[in-house]
């Protein structure tokens, strides 16, 4: 283990250990994340990085420094990570949620995945270049979010919308959901970069019908046909839409022997990509046993594929049907960056110099990041955080799971290939 390496675990599971969590409420929201930020800022300071604080809410902390580059001319990438993390049920949990234990070569703990462990490799690797007078090609700018698990109100959101020249003459960025080995053929490894994120809408179909005492059923029951409706949607299959992602997905993956039928645990994963999607998440009718109520609504999570806005309304409406009314409130647009862009090949040439074989595949992430908030800025965004994991390790799978965990060594090679990028890029 390099002092490199042996730094970036320590502030992975010192970042686990400080209880973040993000429940998306204010009045149950405490200090953790400010106290992760003032953890990431001191030991920037420590090696003589100027730090910025933003703190628009109390508790509610972000750091942004800047380390400049040889090429002025070049565009800066921005390298960040979230130090929020979703709740935790302990009961649920083997090991300690904030313990950062490690058991048979695996560290477990809150932000193992989501996404400490990118945190504690980017202040490991930014404090190594300054304390070794490396200079990058080009600017790079360290982001440490607040808030990313409930839509970056008060981090990345904000900070674009009131301190954008934070990322000034930034062109390109690069965190989440990415960067982890699936299987291919062989022994081979596929690394999976996100070039571009699903849009994210929330509609709500609603039925109304004739209110009644439940003693009567009628035929005009709002109940019955918002599920009919419901129904529906959760049968519904949208059609595969081939962006410019998915057909270099397929293309790269098929080039590397891989079978499009054949992505194992990934598989769920490739194919919400693939299309639009509507899941039905919440359901309100009525309030009391006896009384037949005269409306029912269910809110949809909508995904949407990056140039599917009309479509996927138009479609919606189809499927529930002329007698239930859809309305939309929120909208975040798809983003999609190019999926030739000469950084997905230093991502391959970084990959390359630590596991020869392995490729590096486009696809379309089906969730969102802080990358979407950036973009509002011009900045294309990449989602990749290396991990080489064993064939049937599910990276994403421990995204907001019970028992969330990755591999010691893994965080070693991600520590290793993200400071290639770096230094390349």
């Amino acid at each position: 283990m390099s002092p490199l390496e042996a730094e970036a675990l320590d502030f992975v599971r010192a970042l686990i250990r400080i209880d973040s969590v993000n429940t998306g409420d204010a009045a149950t929201i405490g200090d953790g994340e400010t106290r992760a930020a003032l953890f990431v800022q001191a030991q920037l300071e420590e090696v003589g990085y100027e730090t910025v604080l933003v703190e628009p809410r109390p508790g509610r902390a972000s750091v942004v420094a800047r380390l400049a580059g040889s090429d002025p001319d070049a565009g800066a990438l921005v390298a960040h990570a979230h130090l929020d993390v979703v709740p935790v049920d302990a009961a649920d949990w083997t090991h300690p949620p904030f313990g950062a234990e490690i058991h048979d070569g695996v560290l477990y703990g809150r932000g193992a995945v989501d996404m400490k462990n990118f945190a504690g490799m980017l202040l490991a690797i930014a404090r190594s270049f300054r304390r070794d007078g490396i200079v990058p090609r080009r600017d790079l700018i360290f982001a440490f979010f607040a808030d990313e698990e409930a839509g970056g109100v008060w981090g990345a959101r904000w900070i674009v919308q009131n301190r954008p020249e934070l990322f000034a003459g930034a062109t390109e960025a690069l965190s989440e959901v990415g960067g982890f080995s699936i299987p291919l053929p062989g022994d081979r490894r596929a690394y999976l970069v996100a070039t571009a994120e699903k849009g994210v809408s929330t509609a709500t179909i609603t039925a109304r019908g004739r209110a009644a005492h439940g003693s009567r059923p009628t035929a005009d029951n709002a109940v019955v046909r918002l599920a009919r409706a419901v129904g529906a949607v959760g049968a519904h299959t949208f059609p595969v839409v081939r962006t410019a992602t998915l057909e270099r997905f397929v293309e790269t993956w098929e080039r590397a022997g891989g079978r499009f039928g054949d992505l194992g645990f990934a598989a769920s994963l490739i194919d919400a990509g693939m299309r639009n999607t509507a899941s039905p998440t919440v359901l309100a009718a009525g309030g009391k046993a006896n009384v037949i109520p005269a409306s029912a609504s269910a809110t949809l999570d909508v995904r949407i594929v990056p140039g599917q806005h009309d479509a996927v309304r138009a479609e919606l409406a189809e499927v529930v049907g002329d007698d239930v009314e859809v309305t939309w409130a929120r909208d975040i647009e798809a983003i999609e960056s190019p999926v030739d862009a000469p950084l997905v090949d230093v991502l391959q040439r970084a990959i390359g110099a630590e596991d020869p074989e392995g490729v590096v595949v486009p696809y379309l992430l089906p969730a969102s990041t802080d990358n979407k908030h950036l973009s509002r800025l011009g900045i294309r965004g990449y989602g990749f955080v290396p991990l080489r994991v064993p064939a049937d390790f599910d990276v994403f799978g421990q995204f907001h799971a019970a028992d969330e965990r990755v591999p010691v060594d893994a965080l070693h090679f991600g520590t290793r290939v993200t400071a290639r990028i770096l230094r390349e890029a």
